[in-house]
């Protein structure tokens, strides 16, 4: 028998990624051989394939509750969304491919193209996620799912075991609920559904590596035609349904021969050794072997806010609904390519095939010429883009960059944000950046033309609309600080003319280059995605997205949307120029990087004056500072950001 390990399947090289220098002394010392003789106590051995049968042969007894629709569609609904994506296919021919493409900026819209999506599925339905949270997104997306299991469709969900389906229960549940619905578990901790706490410092005491690459991908594909990718996952917050905090997010629709390629990922991930089937999971294997009890059928879940569902429910059947929200305002384009890394992603120098879409990424930013649209939750740079910046930068003409990220006040991953604060004067001398962080209000109402005044937009004044102007109904990031998901949370003030108290973070992750080529997806632009978590996304050359896509994030940097990082007005030169020698000192230093006074801050524009970039002339005396954390009570969180920017600088890989 083998002692079972952090996941199913080959274990990473330790050279893959760096591991930090605290986690390797923790394995030199006899906290890790303490742990690990406490892991085999607790969980024995890996399941055996007897198991994992015996489990199986327990399932044949249920078979399907509702008889599956024998018609050749399976009983479907009738669907605009898959009719443009099939009309796209016909069109398309191996040298000149036709993709229907619509930008899913709204939650309610992307939620509402997903359950229509699902009720047209003739044939299959594949959903690899992050996150399946057991919230109304989560009960009403799984009910739609089983919904179309029921009518024969083929259903495949592909979660990463850290944040999905912690219940074994559930998946005792589902396992028995329909013979064509299948749910697998990427990287499974000890080869179960949930993770204790001290499970979870086992697996980073004896198998960090392993344990911190996650399967980030977001995709949905129905009958290989249609496909939807980006960066939400399946939780109240990424469509607009929680009341308290919700996501800023970004997904797109493709219907057409990149949703094959999709398709075709997916695949390479299921059948991967590390996407583990819930019948061989330890504790739901346990469940199904000695549950004698007679089956209970799948009833219609509960949901918290039965009216906010059921309008979903109503938009994504409504056909002028979707006429209006979602078929008019798509586009039909050839150059669409959908990129994913591989399963078991590692920088090992032998295996960079493996980083297939990061590196593309990283061609798209090298080749600008003139603008760089990015938009990012959490920006901290790698060492590979760090190449590509510094040389963009050092061009006799260079292009702008223009990023759009969350404040201190914004994220939900305050860890990372305290690696990004701490190169502040980097990423604005270095690399030029123009950053523009967050306010996590509902912005002031103002002229359809303030999106235009900072000389950004060339989009039509719609295209400046914040998606917070309308009122809308736990931390993604998976880092070391962020895999449990407790949070700090932070006392706001209570912005003076909002009207909610609603927290918003922005979560999208795009990118747009010089006004043709845009990236959609889930890769997050920073060390986490280039080393650890696998991404997805899809990269599609049309200037008619790029204006939407473009227009899109520039409106979350007006000043009602976002505070402007810019450096400190000092009262002599001499004083700005000693800060900034001690601002670098202080910042190349691996720990005790704790000079107060950070080369830049925050501002905000004063009343009366028009927007204007940081590098004019005229900038200080429209803009008032408002401190590096606007918006931000003094608190743990804040003493807790300064702490991980002071003596944690080796952790921004693994952050």
């Amino acid at each position: 028998m083998t002692p079972a390990g952090p996941g199913a399947g080959p274990y990473l090289s330790r050279t893959a990624v760096p591991v930090p220098a605290s986690v390797r002394a923790f394995r030199r010392g006899p906290g890790l051989w303490l742990l690990l003789l406490l892991v085999l106590l607790l969980q024995g051995c890996a399941l055996s394939p007897a198991k994992v049968e015996q489990a199986r042969r327990q399932l044949l007894p249920y078979p399907a509750t509702t008889p599956p629709c024998l018609q050749a569609d399976h009983c479907a609904s009738p669907s605009p969304l898959l009719s443009l994506a099939r009309q796209a296919a016909l069109r398309s021919t191996a040298e000149a491919p036709v993709n229907a493409v619509t930008l899913l900026d709204h939650g309610d819209e992307a939620l509402a193209a997903r359950l229509n999506l699902i009720r047209g599925a003739h044939a299959s339905i594949d959903v690899q996620t992050f996150i399946w949270s057991e919230d109304d997104v989560g009960k009403l997306m799984l009910d739609a799912l089983i919904q179309a299991a029921r009518r024969g469709v083929q259903v495949r969900i592909l979660a990463d075991q850290m944040f999905s389906f912690n219940d074994p229960q559930l998946l005792d549940r589902l396992a028995r609920t329909d013979p064509h619905l299948q749910i697998r578990l990427y990287n499974p901790t000890f080869h179960k559904a949930r993770t204790s706490p001290l499970e979870f410092a086992a697996a980073i005491g004896c198998c960090f590596v392993r344990f911190n690459q996650r399967m980030h991908n977001k995709v949905m594909i129905v009958d290989r035609v249609a496909g939807i990718t980006g960066g939400r996952n399946y939780e109240d917050r990424y469509f607009d349904l929680d009341p308290a905090f919700d996501y800023v997010d970004r997904d797109v629709l493709v219907g057409g021969p990149a949703a094959q390629a999709m398709s075709d990922s997916f695949e390479q991930f299921w059948q991967h050794p590390r996407s583990v089937p819930s019948i061989a999971l330890r504790d739901v294997n346990a469940l199904i072997r000695h549950d004698q009890a007679p089956f209970p059928s799948w009833q219609p879940p509960v949901y918290r806010q039965p009216q906010a569902i059921a309008r979903i429910r109503l938009e994504s059947a409504d056909p002028a609904w979707l006429r209006t929200r979602l078929i008019a305002p798509s586009l039909l384009t050839g150059k669409v390519s959908f990129l994913s890394d591989l399963p078991a992603k590692t920088g090992h120098p032998g295996k960079r095939h493996a980083l297939a879409f990061t590196r593309r990424i990283m061609q798209m930013i090298g080749q600008a010429h003139y603008e760089v649209i990015m938009q990012t939750p959490y920006l901290v740079v790698s060492r590979r883009s760090r190449k590509v910046f510094t040389h963009l930068h050092a061009q006799d003409d260079p292009p702008r960059v223009v990023i759009s990220t969350n404040s201190l006040a914004s994220t939900d991953a305050f860890a990372v944000y305290a690696a990004s604060y701490k190169h502040r004067y980097r990423y604005l001398e270095k690399y030029g950046f123009e950053i523009y962080e967050m306010k996590p209000q509902h912005p002031v109402s103002g002229p359809d033309s303030m999106a235009r005044d900072l000389g950004l937009l060339t989009a039509p004044p719609l295209a400046g609309t914040s998606r917070r102007s309308k009122p809308r109904t736990g931390s993604e990031h998976a880092g070391l600080l962020g895999l449990y998901r407790h949070h700090l949370e932070v006392p706001l003030r209570s912005h003076p003319d909002s009207a909610e108290a609603q927290r918003f973070g922005l979560h999208a992750k795009s990118l747009v280059i010089d006004d043709h080529l845009v990236m959609i997806g889930s890769h997050n632009l920073d060390p986490r995605s280039d080393h650890y978590n696998t991404e997805a996304g899809v990269i599609i050359d049309d200037p008619r997205l790029a204006d939407a896509v473009r227009g899109s994030i520039l409106a979350e940097t007006r000043p009602d949307n976002a505070w402007v990082l810019a450096p400190r007005q000092w009262p002599t030169p001499v004083l700005g120029a000693l800060n900034r020698r001690l601002t670098i000192t202080s910042e190349s230093l691996p720990v005790m990087d704790v000079w107060p006074y950070r080369y830049a801050t925050d501002y905000q524009l004063k009343p009366g004056c028009g927007p204007l970039r940081p590098d004019s002339p005229h900038f200080h005396d429209c803009y008032v500072p408002v401190g590096d954390f606007p918006d931000v009570a003094f608190s743990a969180k804040l003493i807790l950001t300064r702490l991980i920017t002071a003596l944690a600088a080796e952790l921004n890989g693994v952050l």
